[in-house]
Formats: C-alpha cells, structure tokens, sequence
C-alpha cells in the first residue's frame, strides 16, 4: 500500500506556505521579464575576485582546517570581527554574544524555535518581512500586527497591546524596512526600547540594511539605545558582558554576497547559549570554508570601502525609480521614499487589488510582490513591493512604465463602480 503523506505530515507544517517571492521568482527568470520582486543586490557589486583570491589563501594556508568541522558558535576570528564591527555602532558585546548563523533567514527560524510555543502573542509590524511569518509560522504564534507609517511602526499604539495581549515577544526593523523601506524615528526606537523593558517583552531587532543608507543621519540600532538605556539605569553589570531586552539580527548577504549564506545573531550570553543547542540541532554549524573565506575578504578595511560603492550604486537605482513613478505613475498611486535599503512600498487607489494587477503586469513582462504576502492578517490587497537594486536605471524606468500602464488598465472599472 502507498503511504499517503499528506496525512504523516506533522501538524506543525499546516501552517508553513510557499514563499510569495519564491514563487515569482520562477517566472522572473526569463530574460525579458523586468522583476522588481526579489530582494536579490545588484551581481555586478559581488567581490568575485577577491573571494577568488581569499578561497586560494584559505586552501593554501589552512585548507584542512577549513574543510573541517568547526565550533557551533562560528569561526572564532569571524565573530571578533563582528564584535569590533558592532562596536562601531555602539554595541558592546563580547565573541560570546554572537552566533554566526547560515544566513539572518535562518537566526529567525533559531528564535523562533526557542522563544514561540504555540498560541504565544507575537507583536510585528503591518507590513513585516515575509521571511519572519514564514519561519515562525509552524511554531504556531497569534501574530499581533501593529500598523506602520512614513517613520516606522506606529509605537504610540503600542502600549495597550503590550497591556492586554502580554506578548512573547516583539519583531521590527528600524532601518529602510523590507517591505516598506520605511525608517523608524529616533523617539521611536528609544520609546519601543522603554517599552520592552517596562513590560518585560524580547524585542528582535531585524537590520540586514543598516548599512545601506543614501541619505541622512546615521540613527542608533535599537539593542545600542538599550545597551545605554542600562548603563545610565546602573544595571549594565561589572564583567562587560551584554544585558538588555534585544536581540539583534545582521547579515553579510547584503553587504558582500548572499551566496556565502552568512548572518549573525548577538544576544545575551544564556541566550546564545539555547540559540546553540537549537542550531546543533539544525546543521551542527554553518560552512567552516565560507566563514574563512569571508574573514579573509573583509579584513583591513575592504568592506567599508566595497559599501561606500554599494550605497552610490543604489541610490542611482532608487533615484531612477523613484523618478519613473512620478512621471508614469497614474493620479491616485503613493509610495514611499526610502533612505536607504533595497525596496520601496506602493499603496494602489482603495479598490484595487495587486495580485490581480501582477497577473496584466507579467503579461507586459514587469514582476513585483503584492503586498498582501507582507501582513500577518492577510490585509494590504492594494499594495506591493519594489524592488530596485537589482535592474539597471533604463530597465527600471521601462519597468516602470509597464507596470504604470497595467494599473491604468484597472484603473477605470473602480471609477465606474463608485
């Protein structure tokens, strides 16, 4: 007899679904479609020679060690990088506050894993990363949506529902916000730091663009505004080790390639700690070979000159399409304006719905995200997401205006029916 998987499947997996983007990825394969739906930076800006020549010295000089196992935690050298690098910015940790994990897709499903049991209420944004609703989704959380706008997750709001749902824990990204683009304030980030702390809520700070900004002041990740928040409190503690209510979540796939599969989490020392009994458990630990390589490419100061390259490439890209839908866009059409990042968020005239838009759009050969993928509710009919790192300023702007042309056509019936 046939065993009928679908009913040995465990319960867990009835909530996991395909990835939106994933799914259009597929068509955006061919060469003619101008996509705007993956997050995927620009082939041109990857290192390939000096990972090139990293991968030889590696061999070379360490090959038998790069080929083998290694510590669960990540490659020792490569975590001092991390340590340094964060100290930058204002966070004070130690290598034993930092996980390198297989890419920051895999730190959410880690946090997931240890932190939600099912049923807990989990505050997101609205919209919130895809990547975040898919990963936790199997471990069963009551996401609790909190709405966004031009600066971030509306955290005015936030309090009663800290009051009255308890949450397990918080989710956000303060910086050029995948889907939206959008930055949180600097009120805000001190005022949501407040509010983990006063109410005891783990706040997951998700920040895999921080670097990428064109424009604009520099604003303090959330886990530095709490880092002080406990020294001026006298709670930061006499060994140095980091404290606090966030965890905080990075990547290199952004910054140097999204091949190498490297992210990294910094967190508490306890939670590190359960954070690598649940990796053990997952893939033992991420590439040795591709936590060396990196190491050896970002040393000295080439990654921050390679960025500095990265943000003019961008922000061509951004001003590109930023210019192409004023001039197409029909009236009744808004979008945000990202400082940074690689998306920006379009909101359709109430009536419209996006996924009915991309079906006329991939006729016309230009691919976007529907926003409704990005909301924890299923809501967000009339928006979507645009990507623009990835296609060259002449292709955005046709992209542009083939995607400008199939909302037009759907623009009419909604004037009837009102």
């Amino acid at each position: 007899m046939t065993t009928a998987w679908s009913e040995r499947f465990a319960r867990r997996t009835h909530g996991m679904q395909s990835s939106a983007i994933r799914e259009i990825l597929k068509v955006t394969q061919q060469p003619d479609v101008i996509s705007f739906a993956g997050g995927l930076p620009a082939p041109e800006l990857f290192p390939v020679a000096e990972v090139q020549a990293a991968c030889a010295r590696v061999l070379q000089e360490r090959g038998r060690q790069a080929l083998q196992y290694t510590i669960t935690e990540g490659y020792p050298p490569l975590r001092q990088y991390i340590v340094e690098k964060m100290a930058r910015y204002g966070i004070p940790a130690d290598p034993d506050n930092v996980l390198i994990t297989s890419g920051s897709q895999q730190a959410l499903d880690l946090i997931g894993k240890v932190l939600v049991d099912e049923g807990d209420p989990v505050v997101v944004e609205a919209p919130t990363y895809l990547g975040a609703l898919q990963a936790w989704q199997p471990y069963g959380p009551r996401f609790i949506p909190v709405p966004i706008d031009n600066d971030g997750m509306r955290v005015d709001l936030l309090e009663p529902i800290l009051k009255r749902h308890r949450p397990k824990l918080m989710y956000a990204l303060p910086n050029f916000q995948n889907p939206a683009g959008t930055t949180l304030s600097r009120e805000r980030r001190e005022r949501l730091v407040h509010l983990a702390s006063d109410y005891g809520v783990p706040l997951i700070e998700d920040d895999p663009y921080g670097e990428l900004r064109y424009e604009g002041e520099h604003l303090p990740p959330l886990i530095a505004l709490d880092c002080q928040k406990l020294v001026a409190e006298g709670k930061a503690g006499s060994d140095g080790l980091l404290r606090g209510d966030v965890i905080y979540l990075s990547t290199f796939s952004k910054t140097l390639a999204p091949g190498l599969r490297l992210g990294w989490i910094i967190a508490p020392v306890e939670v590190v700690q359960k954070l690598v009994q649940a990796k053990q458990g997952a893939d033992l630990h991420t590439s040795t070979f591709a936590q060396m390589v990196a190491c050896e490419v970002v040393r000295g100061n080439f990654l921050e000159n390679h960025v500095r390259r990265i943000r003019a490439f961008y922000r061509q890209r951004r001003d590109a399409m930023l210019a192409a839908l004023e001039q197409y866009c029909p009236p009744g059409v808004t979008w945000t304006e990202p400082q940074g990042g690689l998306f920006l968020w379009v909101r359709l005239p109430e009536g419209l719905d996006a996924e009915v838009v991309l079906r006329d759009a991939l006729a016309q050969k230009v691919a976007f995200v529907p926003g409704r993928s990005f909301y924890a509710d299923g809501s967000g009919y009339n928006t979507m997401r645009l990507n623009f790192s990835n296609a060259e300023p002449d292709r955005i702007v046709e992209g542009v205006r083939r995607l400008a042309r199939a909302i037009e056509r759907h623009l009419e019936p909604v004037h009837v029916a009102r």
